[in-house]
């Protein structure tokens, strides 16, 4: 692992250093109207965002309230992503909401079942996501120096990509332990529907070593952000038409597209960030 994070360390070599202000980018856009969604959905259904931020408890008291505290946090991180005054700090509250997403609700399921692939990819899923805010977040503080410098900068993008990287293979080994579920969403005109959800399981493997080893990093970072966009479409969009309103379909759809866009924000820490004058 120690080695790994050497490599990794390269990433960045060819990178300028990284401003307080960059120039706002699609990616990030992309990922701000996922949130923008997320938390519309949470406000017009008054709960949680079903599987992928299922509350521990079941009939917890309060959960209703809970349920709008987090679409408001998500509608707030998500129009602040858009405005490049309030970028900085809506990174920074995506960042923390997406860490206690992962710390309280998906941390304590594979502490609790680790012999369970599906908690692992629930875990991998959402720190996806939060490396993607992790990655805003860093390039907003530019580099820090004190307690800030491990998370922020450089440092805190080359952490983020590591964070990202180790979260692809929970995701791709989903596609070879639960091979039926996944043969299921392949699109029924599609030849060889298990031979498709293989692909992409071994593809997000490769990914992970790619970013890690620092071999091609930002083109695989790009291609894993590129195929999640790809399954996002082809799955879930004919759901949707055929379901128009079914809640799990647009649920399922909104979060996929954030993992997406998570996905692209890392492999767009590639390039070189313009400073705004």
């Amino acid at each position: 692992m120690e080695r790994s994070y050497q490599a990794s360390t390269t990433l960045l070599a060819d990178d300028m250093a990284i401003t307080p202000v960059a120039q706002m980018r699609v990616s990030q856009q992309c990922l701000a109207l996922t949130m923008i969604g997320l938390g519309l959905l949470g406000f017009v259904y008054g709960d949680v965002a079903l599987v992928w931020q299922h509350l521990p408890i079941e009939h917890m008291p309060g959960a209703r309230a809970i349920a709008y505290a987090f679409a408001a946090i998500e509608w707030i991180a998500g129009v602040g992503l858009l405005l490049r005054r309030w970028a900085k700090p809506a990174a920074a509250l995506l960042t923390v909401f997406m860490l206690m997403w992962v710390l309280l609700l998906k941390v304590p399921a594979v502490i609790a079942v680790p012999s369970m692939e599906a908690t692992w990819l629930g875990f991998g899923e959402i720190a996806v996501i939060l490396a993607g805010a992790w990655v805003l977040f860093a390039q907003a503080m530019g580099d820090r120096r004190g307690g800030w410098r491990p998370i922020t900068g450089q440092r805190g993008i080359r952490a983020a990509r590591v964070l990202f990287a180790l979260s692809l293979p929970m995701i791709g080994l989903a596609h070879f332990f639960y091979s039926e579920q996944t043969v299921a969403l392949v699109p029924a005109w599609l030849p060889y529907h298990l031979g498709w959800a293989y692909l992409t399981g071994a593809a997000s493997i490769a990914a992970c070593l790619a970013v890690l080893l620092g071999v091609l990093s930002r083109l695989a970072a790009l291609l894993e952000a590129a195929m999640l966009w790809i399954i996002t479409v082809l799955v879930w969009v004919p759901a949707i038409v055929a379901a128009p309103t079914d809640r799990t379909a647009w649920t399922a759809l909104v979060i996929s597209a954030a993992i997406a866009c998570g996905a692209w924000v890392v492999a767009d820490s590639y390039r070189a960030p313009t400073a705004r004058a």
